[in-house]
């Protein structure tokens, strides 16, 4: 499947592919330790976040069992202000998963929640997914505030479940099916 034909734009955002040009950007706010402290990839250097968006183009958008990755840019003036990465399984019927980064200049003023909801209204309508899911390090309150914000709720807490980055930690599943977010007021 291949990329969006027009990017997704919202009242502030415009959500499209990462170019090239993003790689001194995205390595400056993804290799940052607060912005990567929970994330499962940390570029290395300038020349490592060029190859992931390499990657990333050569990637079809939506393909099965595949990580897609998405500029967020201010709508106005086209600045890189973070990514959105989904994750379309492999079988239709299981969840699609989101993950967030943004620059940590960028963060606090609602960007995140905005480009999840524009995902997510894709995500339960259009490409027909009845339940999405995210996997949170209990740590992270900010991107537990945002599910919650969005209408996620918790169904697990698997206590020092898996090893990262040289200790064990905790992981919570927060879910939301399509009709809990059709009805929600958002």
């Amino acid at each position: 499947m291949d990329a969006p034909h027009t990017p997704i734009v919202t009242a502030r955002l415009r959500l499209d592919a990462l170019v090239a040009t993003d790689a001194a950007a995205l390595f400056a706010y993804r290799g940052d330790e607060a912005v990567a402290r929970y994330q499962g990839w940390r570029p290395a250097d300038e020349a490592e976040a060029a190859r992931f968006i390499d990657e990333q183009s050569r990637l079809g958008f939506r393909t099965p069992d595949s990580w897609a990755q998405l500029a967020i840019r201010d709508r106005s003036s086209g600045d890189l202000l973070g990514d959105l990465g989904a994750h379309f399984p492999a079988n239709a019927d299981d969840p699609i998963e989101f993950g967030v980064s943004l620059r940590p200049d960028r963060q606090g003023h609602g960007y995140a929640r905005e480009a999840m909801a524009a995902l997510l209204d894709l995500a339960f309508g259009e490409w027909g997914y009845r339940r999405s899911v995210a996997s949170v390090d209990p740590r992270n309150v900010a991107s537990i505030a945002l599910l919650r914000s969005l209408g996620y709720r918790q169904e697990a807490h698997h206590v020092e479940s898996y090893r990262f980055r040289g200790e064990w930690v905790d992981d919570v599943i927060y879910a939301m099916l399509a009709r809990e977010w059709r009805s929600s007021s958002r």
